[in-house]
């Protein structure tokens, strides 16, 4: 909105992409630029009715509901992501998948999949700002910064349930390839060690096992190829734990190469010498259910080029 023009009356007609989720949740997304304290101000106001009635933050919006927003003035500078920015502009070159309800994208390495702690944005603003005309993107799921692959973002929210549903039921399949220390014995296929976060007084999380007050946690494994002090394997994590095949590696005398909170001093520096400046942690593939076509589709994401070339000097 232009300084000079003179702030006017929004009406917004729910359907049933918007249907279900918490009305505060729909205004933060809808009125971009608006504080979160001024939508919360508006609505205990009454400056923000549904069907001419008040309603509370937690208000869950339904189909066909009229949301009637005051005259209010939305700053145009909201610290949007600039789409110059290289690290931006190349994760066009990155999208593996994208139709109208979804985006299948190999994350960068190095990149958080949202901003917050310091950081100014991530992944999913910047996707925002690559696909302004989107009304929405939400991440189905996330990845560690460190790790890279991929990642399913949806456009619309019906996709965004049909998918969490698929998670919730374990029928999402996702396999990881890492490289990990020593050789890795083909009879190792099952690692079931409860997992527990930890807070340290520095703020830092990290997981530990706990097969007593831990989380019941599963991960399958599988040999891909052997080299003469590591070993690539593919990960399968039956359930989404924090830090889980990470922990599950290291647990059993296998950590991943380069993990700065698991692994092993003396094979990181052996990998680092080689070229490896980041964890050899890769969400290689994804399986799913199509939210419109129900039919299952296998998005790949290949690994980057100095993976690739460390797997080449391993040889």
């Amino acid at each position: 909105m232009n300084e000079n023009t003179k702030p006017q009356v929004r009406f917004y007609t729910i359907d049933s992409e918007d249907a279900g989720q918490r009305i505060d949740n729909f205004l933060l997304k809808t009125l971009k630029g608006v504080p979160k304290s001024m939508i919360y101000r508006l609505l205990r106001k009454g400056e923000i009715r549904v069907n001419k009635k008040r309603k509370k933050p937690e208000y869950k919006i339904q189909d066909e509901d009229i949301i009637r927003v005051a005259p209010i003035r939305i700053s145009e500078n909201t610290n949007e992501v600039s789409t110059k920015l290289n690290v931006v502009a190349n994760l066009e070159k990155q999208i593996l998948f994208e139709d109208d309800r979804l985006i299948v994208i190999n994350k960068p390495s190095g990149m958080a999949v949202h901003g917050g702690s310091g950081l100014s944005f991530g992944l999913i603003e910047a996707m925002r700002a690559l696909r302004p005309d989107a009304r929405m993107l939400e991440l189905v799921h996330r990845l560690d910064r460190d790790t890279s692959g991929c990642l399913v973002i949806a456009k619309k929210r019906s996709a965004l349930r049909h998918l969490h549903e698929q998670l919730r039921s374990k029928t999402v399949q996702k396999f990881y390839h890492a490289l990990v220390k020593g050789q890795w014995s083909t009879k190792i296929t099952r690692v079931t060690d409860g997992l527990k976060k930890n807070d340290l007084k520095s703020g830092e999380r990290v997981v530990v096992v706990d097969n007593i007050n831990g989380k019941e946690s599963e991960t399958r494994f599988k040999v891909l190829k052997n080299f003469e002090h590591a070993t690539l394997v593919r990960a399968f994590p039956v359930t989404g734990r924090t830090h889980q095949i990470r922990v599950h590696c290291q647990i059993k005398g296998h950590p991943i190469a380069c993990d700065a909170k698991y692994g092993y001093e003396n094979f990181d520096d052996d990998m680092r010498k080689l070229g490896l400046k980041r964890l050899f942690l890769h969400a290689a593939s994804i399986e799913f259910t199509h939210p419109s076509t129900d039919e299952r589709i296998k998005i790949e994401a290949p690994l980057e080029h100095s993976l690739q070339n460390l797997l080449t000097k391993l040889k």
